[in-house]
């Protein structure tokens, strides 16, 4: 199974650039995206220009018009999809979508995820520890009965010094608070949980997920690492290659961020 898993920074213009094209060319099985920002109709009209119009889709949109939103797509159909993350607060906030697809394997739970950006001492930022939260109950639920599930997207957290070229000067900025990043020591303590791509490719610096638009950013490296699969033990020692898809060029950009794939040999 191979799992893709891309920021899009909205699906309209990321297909414009040329992202769904690249997309279709990387022959996954299943695509987790983040920021679609596009209503059903919308996705399904880009989906379709891009060479995805027969596959299957579980997509969430936010309450607020051109915010958010993330989707799953499969080959395969989906026999269950759910958009809530348990806390009733994020219901319709277009940040959590998951879906059950059959495997070989197994059923394999799959699901996509935007944290969206905090701000440090702010009730914006109170609200991102709370989602974090609530991922990690679901985390838990997940690993406590032993289900084959990964959880994609763009967790807005660089979890090490090696996640980002300049972690000194993050040091006191949402994406790499002390707070945040001790949700993801949590979660990877006990072993239930594995972050495939770090693990796969071995230690850092990099490779980065995210670069900002302005200034060099890009073409000196200077990036995070935010994007990720989160692999539940049973699913994670299946996991055989990980790759960013960062562009050759500032110029061929069609998202800020880098796609993330991994390979799953599921027989």
């Amino acid at each position: 199974m191979r799992l893709i898993t891309a920021n899009v920074n909205g699906i309209r213009a990321a297909a414009r650039r040329g992202g769904v094209a690249w997309l279709a060319e990387q022959e996954a099985d299943v695509l987790c995206l983040q920021e679609v920002r596009a209503s059903d109709d919308q996705l399904a009209q880009c989906l379709a220009e891009g060479g995805f119009g027969d596959w299957h889709v579980a997509h969430t949109e936010a309450a607020a018009k051109g915010r958010a939103g993330v989707a799953v797509l499969s080959r395969e159909p989906q026999a269950r999809v759910s958009t809530t993350v348990g806390a009733a607060e994020f219901d319709g906030a277009g940040r959590w979508v998951e879906v059950d697809l059959a495997t070989p394997s197994g059923t394999v739970t799959v699901a996509s995820t935007y944290v969206h950006t905090g701000e440090a001492g702010t009730e914006r930022q109170a609200e991102k520890l709370r989602f974090l939260d609530a991922m990690g109950s679901r985390l838990r639920e997940w690993s406590a009965a032993g289900r084959l599930a990964v959880v994609t997207g763009d967790l807005n957290v660089a979890h090490h010094e090696h996640d980002l070229k300049n972690w000194k000067g993050n040091l006191t900025k949402s994406g790499f608070l002390p707070q945040e990043r001790a949700h993801l020591d949590d979660w990877f303590a006990d072993g239930a949980w594995a972050d495939v791509h770090r693990d796969l490719h071995g230690p850092g610096p990099g490779p980065y997920t995210w670069w900002s638009w302005r200034g060099k950013a890009f073409d000196n490296d200077s990036g995070w690492r935010i994007d990720y699969q989160l692999a539940s033990r049973p699913l994670a020692r299946w996991a055989v290659r990980a790759t960013v898809g960062r562009a050759p060029s500032y110029d061929q950009r069609w998202s800020d961020h880098a796609a993330v794939t991994v390979d799953y040999d599921l027989g």
